[in-house]
């Protein structure tokens, strides 16, 4: 999985980034900004029968050229080869996912991130996650309340993982436990395959997309399901009702460009194949 192809102007136009180019903390902390406000989270490739590829072009034919949205593996590995094209130092790793589960539970390492080195320290730097994925790097140090221009997050020891957590309005919520060992990309092919081709998985029925909004908002969408989370905690929900309103919201607020044929097939396996209302715990 080469980087050498990446086009790094290409990728800086999608997401709208012209600052500073130096590999530095404040350009790392404004390029996932810009990265994650840009790039929506959504896997609806997988409900069209498509398992995302990970090389380098097919993620920015993907995700730069046709302005789409990809998950982790296609975000983190664009992400990370664009840090590469501008002098940072990156470490792959991968964790496992507690979102909505006990903090401790024995889950597989399903998703990936990145680490970076820099001579503050070293970050963690995630674009992939989605609902709750930081918006700025993070230091990968246990508990230190670190601010971001969303929630307030922070890192706990778990048996030897950190675990990121975020301030929620009902106190800490636990995202992911981070695995403290370097990974090879074939490893994360193997996941991306399990993930986006087992029957059991949440994405093959169901439509799931987010991303941050201004003033330190989320929007998440769950099948019919559109949320808006405000800073203070209040959740602004709403249901969708015909194919048209899905096509505003995919291609509106998540600026997906998605045919008319595309949303409404996805609308169609949503309906024969997905949970409903009910949420899988990841994306709670």
């Amino acid at each position: 999985m080469s980087d050498t192809q990446f086009d790094q102007k290409a990728w800086l136009a999608r997401i709208g980034y012209a600052g500073s180019l130096a590999p530095t903390l404040e350009t790392l902390n404004q390029l996932v900004f810009a990265h994650s406000h840009s790039i929506p989270y959504e896997t609806l490739d997988i409900m069209l029968g498509h398992p995302p590829k990970l090389d380098v072009p097919a993620l920015q034919q993907k995700m730069i050229a046709s302005r789409r949205g990809g998950y982790c593996f296609e975000q983190n590995m664009l992400f990370r080869a664009g840090l590469r094209s501008l002098g940072y130092r990156i470490t792959s790793l991968q964790g496992r996912v507690v979102r909505g589960l006990e903090i401790d539970a024995p889950r597989p390492a399903i998703h990936m991130l990145l680490v970076v080195d820099l001579p503050e320290g070293t970050y963690l730097a995630d674009v992939g996650f989605g609902n709750l994925a930081p918006t700025c790097a993070l230091m990968l140090v246990p508990q230190i309340e670190q601010e971001t221009p969303h929630e307030v997050m922070r890192f706990i020891d778990v048996g030897g993982e950190l675990t990121l957590q975020a301030r929620l309005k009902h106190g800490w919520q636990h995202i992911y436990r981070v695995i403290p060992y370097p990974r090879y990309d074939g490893e994360y092919e193997i996941t991306n395959w399990y993930t986006a081709t087992h029957p059991d998985t949440p994405y093959q029925g169901n439509i799931i997309v987010a991303k941050p909004g201004p003033n330190r908002s989320r929007i998440t969408m769950y099948n019919a399901r559109v949320t808006v989370r405000h800073a203070d905690g209040r959740a602004e929900k709403r249901w969708l009702a015909t194919e048209r309103e899905f096509r505003d919201v995919l291609r509106g607020e998540f600026g997906l460009n998605m045919s008319d044929q595309q949303i409404d097939e996805c609308v169609a396996v949503m309906k024969a194949k997905g949970t409903g209302d009910a949420p899988h715990p990841f994306f709670a």
